[in-house]
Order: structure tokens, then sequence, then C-alpha cells
């Protein structure tokens, strides 16, 4: 069982973004996003996306990286394809992974979410791996947010229709609930 010590998950890397800054109502977390991101797109397990959301990804490492330079993005946390964590931003801060969103009417979702990224793609599968610790992550903010539970999770899509499309189809959401603890879904 994973747990949550000074808004940070304990035993994942910490790895501070300079993307990220205070939310407008610091105890205002009532929302978890889910993501996706491969860097570059459809590769998995380089250096990529962390050097991305610390801001420092170059873009003579590869062609792709030139249309994001320069974008300030972060993620509370990354989920790898072997189920590791990264850790970006503590989840009392506001993170940068949203955008222009909108849930239930409530618009700049950064301001009261936590998102989370899974390494990979809109079509291909994710791991076990990464589901299990998924859930394992979902469990550990639902007991310390109590603001969140499994109707206030959506997916990056969900919120930004029609300019995102992330976790994307092969995300199995069936799968991901049955794993989430019962007893703190509602």
């Amino acid at each position: 069982m994973l747990t949550i010590s000074d808004h940070r998950i304990d035993g994942a890397t910490f790895l501070p973004s300079p993307h990220c800054n205070e939310r407008p109502e610091c105890n205002d977390v009532s929302l978890l996003v889910i993501h996706n991101i491969s860097l570059p797109p459809g590769e998995f397990g380089g250096p990529y996306i962390t050097q991305f959301f610390q801001g420092e990804l170059t873009s003579k490492a590869h062609p792709f990286f030139d249309e994001i330079r320069g974008m300030q993005v972060s993620a509370h946390c990354l989920i790898r394809r072997d189920g590791s964590v990264i850790q970006f931003v503590p989840f009392d801060k506001r993170a940068w992974h949203a955008g222009v969103s909108c849930f239930e009417g409530r618009e700049q979702c950064n301001d009261f979410s936590i998102g989370i990224e899974l390494e990979g793609t809109d079509d291909l599968p994710y791991t076990d791996a990464q589901y299990q610790t998924l859930s394992a992550v979902t469990d550990a903010i639902i007991q310390a947010y109590p603001a969140i539970n499994m109707a206030r999770i959506a997916g990056h899509d969900e919120i930004a229709p029609g300019r995102k499309t992330d976790p994307g189809h092969a995300f199995n959401w069936s799968k991901f609930r049955a794993l989430v603890s019962p007893l703190k879904t509602s």
C-alpha cells in the first residue's frame, strides 16, 4: 500500500519541476486527471519525459522536440511502463498538465486537480504494472484528498474534449476501476 506524506508519494523518485506554482486555494484538491505521454511519440524508456517536465529537453535529441520547444508542462506524477513512479510536483501545488480544461462546469482544472501521466500512447495497451501502480497511487490520493472519489477521476480527453485524446482508447477504464480499493470508490 502506498502512502502520501507531505503531499508526496512515499518511495517515489522525486525530481522537482519548475513548471508549477501555488494553487489559488491550497486545500482545493478535488479531481484526478489521467494522461499519457511518450517522447519521442511512441517511444518508451528514455530520459526525455523527465527532461521535458524539468525544462531541460533539448531539440537536438529528436526532430519532434522542435515542436514542443519552450513549452512549460509538468504533471504531478509519471508512471513508467515498469510501474515505477516519478513525482515532479507535490500534490498541494498546481502542476501545469491540463491546459484549457473544464470539469463539471468548472474551468482551469489545474487549479484543483492532480495530474498523473502514464508512459504510453492512445493506441498501445498499458502494462499490468502501470494499472497496479495507478490503482495504488489512486488509493493513496483518495485517502489523502477525500474530495476525490471515482466520480471525480477523468481522462484528459474528458476535460479537454476536441483538444486532447489521452489516455486514449487503449486505456481500460474497467480494469483500472476494478483495481481501486472498493471501500474508497464513493
